[in-house]
């Protein structure tokens, strides 16, 4: 198989455990604090790029960083979306939740204009309306009162958009391991100063989905990493929407939850809008010069 095979095989099967990651996260988020489940997660998180940083050069040239401050916010910042995203799995539904998640890639591209600086077209500025509209067929703003559940993963979304632009500021200066190793051992140390608080014993049963979601945790992010080291972000982009698929199914199966037609709308018009800001913003990459009209 040549390296593009590959990169896509790596990216398919991270989307795939990422879904049983999340189904993982909901099931344990519904017994046990989201806050603890989350800090046992980046224990094993933490470990993992421990070992990540040992084989990729050691963990003293991992942690050389041009931004320091912004590292500890990035690890800081996506721990605590975790927390928010496990909460809004049990709270308003896993099919509904990453459905209103997938409208993150639109939030980082209004918010890397005012904080990164970069400019937005009247294309890609007409797609982020259009997918904004997606959001608000989700939420159904029409029903006079909107779901107070359903502003959680709008949150969450929000969370991960400046996690995703603060990931965009550090790789102008830092590598990849840096930004990961960074992500893992602050989100585990800041974690782990709130979440023994609300621990709660572990039923014998229930260790096995434990253990899993630490592991899938780790090597969907290992498998990710990999994908991207033989494809670029466009390539990559449109295969992780399948997870909104995988997850649809995972929620009707497992969970008895119901999808509506609001949110199957709703849910291809942001995925649609997605994919064109991705593309748009691929394509004006490789453009010399000339507008984004």
């Amino acid at each position: 198989m040549n390296s593009k095979t590959v990169g896509y095989l790596y990216v398919l099967s991270a989307v795939v455990i990422f879904a049983g990651q999340d189904a993982f996260s909901k099931y344990l988020g519904a017994k046990y604090p989201p806050i603890m489940v989350t800090m046992i997660r980046f224990w094993a998180f933490a470990a993992f790029v421990l070992l990540l940083a040992t084989s990729s050069g050691g963990i003293r040239k991992a942690l050389v960083t041009k931004r320091p401050l912004l590292q500890v916010a990035r690890g800081i910042l996506l721990v605590t979306e975790i927390v928010v995203v496990i909460f809004a799995f049990t709270k308003a539904g896993l099919a509904v939740s990453q459905a209103i998640l997938q409208s993150t890639p639109l939030i980082v591209t209004i918010l890397s204009v005012p904080l990164l600086g970069e400019k937005v077209g009247m294309r890609r500025g007409a797609a982020i309306v259009v997918g904004l509209i997606g959001v608000m067929i989700i939420l159904r703003p029409t029903d006079v009162r909107i779901e107070i559940t359903l502003l959680i993963p709008l949150i969450a979304a929000l969370m991960y958009a400046f996690y995703g632009i603060a990931t965009r500021a550090v790789s102008r200066h830092d590598s990849a391991i840096t930004s990961v190793v960074y992500a893992g051992l602050i989100g585990a140390g800041f974690i782990s100063l709130i979440g023994p608080f609300y621990w709660t014993p572990i039923r014998m049963e229930d260790w096995p989905a434990m253990v899993a979601l630490c592991i899938f945790g780790s090597v969907s992010h290992y498998l990710l990493i990999k994908a991207y080291r033989l494809l670029t972000a466009i390539e990559v982009q449109p295969i992780t929407y399948l997870q909104l698929i995988l997850s649809i199914i995972i929620a009707t199966t497992y969970f008895g939850e119901t999808v509506t037609t609001n949110m199957i709308v709703g849910s291809i018009i942001v995925v649609g809008a997605g994919l064109f800001t991705v593309w748009r913003e691929h394509h004006l990459s490789k453009r010399i010069a000339g507008p984004d009209i």
